[in-house]
């Protein structure tokens, strides 16, 4: 019983020391002080200043806010004093933004939007020092911005930090000049990362409660390193104030667009030639794909890398250049960052099986159409698939006319949709044109047929349809109804 006894308190002494240790660790570092990170950091952090483009003005008239209902009063009363505002004097519009130093020469990194249509930039250091700044290259994809400043002395700089190593849960520091305010200094988490926010084809930010407010554009994420992680760019604002959400480029995203505007004077990105749709469970599960992923291919452009590699309509990749493409919109990205002229290799999913296929990735070009063959020129026929809900038929001059059908485009034309079927629910129309079906091409209602009752015969749920509709291709796994 003694033993007992003594054993327990020795177990309770411990807990307790142990408990104790870490509160006192978390205490000690629960808040973080930032002071000696930004006294450090903040030298490298540079307010910038645009003139942009004149912009008319009305002296006299009183100023408020855009769609103010005081705005349109004003502007009513006027046009009803003589039909017209007074005299207006032109006034070159200003703007401030943020950036920060990567090289001692004078290399700036800030957003594109900052310094977009500028017809002056000003570079302000924490010393009060102004310089012109050139605009050595520019982003829009990724809305980022490279300048250059001429200073007597080295200036002081930041280094890269490796984003891809950032959790959510980090503690991040933005230094940047919200509404003028130069050097402000905000601390916060990163919130979530992947986030798209439909501003770029690019599009894989940072976003983090970090205070971030106009001003702060093109001002740099740190991580307690003292690294950049990312470049603050835009922030989600019903009231035009921080309320906790702000969005930054990852420094990782960052690093080879900057490198190829020094370089190049602008960017030179990957390119595949193909286009591309997202894999739903639906078109997963026609295609034999065990799993959601990867991006489907609606068409591929004729001569670009992608056709030459041999690579298909109907394809899904799932890897490229031995990464994984997790969903539609993360090929892009990896495409893009892919070296031009690099043979890699890529792996599709064709005919219920991975096919590995080796492309040489192009340089980005504008899209441009898929080139359809010249259709048959048969007589109309209409047959009705009840298991997909369709009425379908051939492509006469009548219908032509009527739908306003490309003379150079072949397939079956989509009459009539039944109400109560899947192609009802997932936005089949009238004079929609079916190109393939299960990635067979059709050319007329009994090819339809014919593709369908073999997608039955294999016990599948789900036909895959690729569908034009006024000159758009898409992809889309109707269900089969089997009785």
């Amino acid at each position: 019983m003694f033993k007992y006894i003594i054993k327990t308190k020795v177990f309770l002494l411990t807990s307790f020391l142990v408990l104790a240790y870490s509160f006192n660790t978390f205490a000690d570092s629960y808040p973080p002080d930032f002071s000696e990170l930004s006294a450090k950091l903040s030298p490298a952090v540079v307010s910038i200043s645009t003139t942009m483009s004149l912009e008319p003005n009305a002296p006299g008239a009183p100023k408020f806010p855009p769609g103010s209902p005081f705005e349109d009063f004003f502007n009513d009363f006027f046009e009803k004093r003589g039909g017209q505002r007074p005299p207006r004097e032109r006034k070159p519009q200003q703007a401030m933004g943020s950036g920060f130093i990567i090289d001692g020469s004078g290399l700036i990194v800030t957003n594109n939007h900052v310094i977009e249509d500028a017809i002056s930039i000003n570079v302000i250091l924490t010393d009060n020092r102004s310089f012109k700044a050139k605009l050595i290259g520019k982003d829009k994809k990724t809305d980022l911005a490279l300048l250059k400043i001429e200073a007597e002395d080295t200036l002081p700089t930041v280094k890269w930090g490796d984003s891809d190593t950032a959790k959510v849960g980090n503690w991040v520091l933005a230094i940047g000049n919200p509404f003028g305010l130069v050097n402000t200094v905000t601390a916060g988490i990163i919130s979530a990362r992947g986030r798209d926010i439909s501003a770029g084809p690019f599009d894989d930010f940072i976003q983090t409660d970090a205070s971030i407010n106009r001003g702060n554009s093109g001002g740099p994420l740190f991580n307690l390193n003292g690294e950049v992680v990312g470049i603050n760019t835009a922030i989600f604002s019903p009231s035009g104030g921080s309320v906790g959400i702000g969005f930054s480029v990852p420094s990782n995203l960052a690093k080879g667009v900057i490198f190829q505007l020094e370089k190049y004077g602008k960017t030179k990105r990957g390119w595949l030639g193909v286009r591309i749709q997202t894999v739903t469970d639906d078109i997963a599960a026609s295609l034999g794909l065990n799993e959601t992923k990867g991006a489907l291919i609606s068409g591929v452009m004729p001569d670009g890398p992608a056709k030459l590699a041999g690579i298909r309509s109907g394809d899904v990749i799932i890897k490229f250049d031995n990464k994984n493409v997790e969903d539609m919109r993360s090929l892009p990205r990896i495409v893009a960052e892919t070296e031009i002229d690099k043979p890699v290799s890529v792996e599709v999913w064709r005919n219920g099986m991975p096919l590995k296929l080796q492309v040489i990735v192009g340089e980005m070009v504008e899209e441009q159409e898929v080139s359809i063959k010249k259709p048959k020129n048969n007589n109309p026929a209409s047959l009705e698939i009840e298991e997909l809900g369709l009425l379908l038929s051939d492509i006469s001059e009548d219908f032509r006319s009527k739908f306003n059908i490309p003379k150079n485009l072949n397939g079956v034309l989509i009459l009539n949709v039944r109400s109560d079927t899947d192609a009802s629910d997932k936005g089949i129309l009238p004079g929609d044109i079916i190109i393939e079906v299960s990635q067979n091409k059709v050319f007329t209602p009994s090819d339809v047929e014919m593709r369908v009752n073999e997608e039955i015969k294999s016990s599948r749920d789900f036909a895959l349809l690729l569908i034009n509709r006024k000159g758009t291709l898409s992809y889309i796994a109707l269900k089969l109804s089997k009785n």
